[in-house]
């Protein structure tokens, strides 16, 4: 176990892969944002020292995200399996490095051929993929939820919510807008997480964003470190660059920035991550032992009983765009009766 380590956020510009014509270009974009990724991590841990071990990339770091494209053009231009070798290429840059990655991308899956999801990973400093999370929350991408009957018949009822036990602390994923539905994070420190791993591509202000409260909301509630990652601008897309640029940041379990990256590519969000000092805080009886206190029972019967948007959305239907408008014009009008 090493009690006391440095994380990084690491906020790095991601380049479109959207103009690209063809898999073959597309898939060299990818390559050459994975070299300079594996630089920067590099150069990082030059600068920082040994006890960088912890690395989290920004949401969709090595495609962007769709911008006109259907599900079909995506899966063919940007979707890749974990068995890739770009996920070889990761898993021995960890090995070298002696570091943990995770990152966010889309996820090819031979049990639905016709679908991908939007997956966050973890890799670690043995160059095992020891997480796979799959986001369960999206405006207009699939998820589990949409084929969850078929999906939990395959990987089971424990795939949804996974937490892996590491000598960094019980580590798990939450992707990019999820940060808002405390449901997701609720549910992965029942299962024993203690550091959240936030790979997002998000609005940074000066103000107070919505993303910006949760992560510290989310901190303070389940008593837990949020290292989240936000890119560092999109590039090669119509969009303004900086769109979705800054304000990456590690939070402490308490609610308060430990550190914080302004605008641009920067290495600047690191600080340690005390898992010693976590752990004692949550053995303690008091009035911030949120999660001691916590009376699931009371719950459950509300969400067993009340359904919003609705699981297997795709079965008997063909998934695009307009099913997604679809189904959640159908969830508002239901809410509003």
């Amino acid at each position: 176990m090493i009690n006391r380590y440095k994380s990084l956020a690491l906020q790095t510009e991601c380049q479109a892969i959207n103009t690209c014509n063809d898999r073959d270009s597309s898939y060299a974009v990818m390559q050459q944002t994975l070299q300079k990724v594996f630089s920067q991590i590099s150069a990082a841990k030059k600068f920082l020292g040994p006890d960088l071990r912890l690395i989290v990339l920004p949401e969709y770091f090595l495609t962007s995200f769709p911008f006109g494209e259907n599900m079909q053009e995506w899966k063919e231009k940007a979707c890749i399996a974990i068995d890739d070798d770009l996920f070889t290429q990761m898993q021995k840059f960890c090995v070298k490095e002696q570091v943990f990655l995770s990152g966010n991308f889309y996820e090819l899956d031979a049990h639905f051929p016709d679908l991908y999801f939007q997956s966050s990973f973890i890799i670690d400093d043995e160059g095992k993929l020891i997480l796979r999370y799959r986001r369960l929350n999206s405006m207009f991408a699939p998820t589990p939820h949409d084929v969850m009957d078929e999906y939990t018949k395959i990987y089971g009822d424990d795939s949804f919510f996974p937490v892996a036990e590491t000598k960094l602390g019980n580590l798990a994923c939450i992707a990019s807008e999820e940060i808002l539905y405390p449901e997701i994070a609720r549910c992965l420190i029942m299962r024993g997480a203690e550091v959240f791993l936030h790979s997002s591509s998000e609005t940074s202000s000066p103000q107070l964003t919505h993303k910006e409260i949760a992560k510290r909301a989310r901190a303070i509630e389940n008593m837990a470190y949020v290292v989240s990652a936000n890119s560092g601008g999109i590039a090669g897309i119509d969009i303004p660059h900086s769109s979705t640029n800054g304000g990456s940041k590690i939070v402490h379990f308490e609610g308060h920035v430990l550190a914080e990256a302004s605008a641009g590519e920067s290495m600047v969000a690191n600080s340690y991550v005390d898992i010693m000092a976590l752990r004692d805080y949550r053995s303690k009886v008091s009035m911030q032992n949120y999660i001691a206190r916590q009376r699931f029972e009371l719950y459950a019967p509300s969400y067993q009983s009340f359904s919003h948007y609705p699981a297997n959305s795709f079965k008997n239907e063909t998934p695009n765009k307009d099913l997604f408008i679809k189904t959640q014009l159908k969830v508002i009008k239901k809410l509003q009766n």
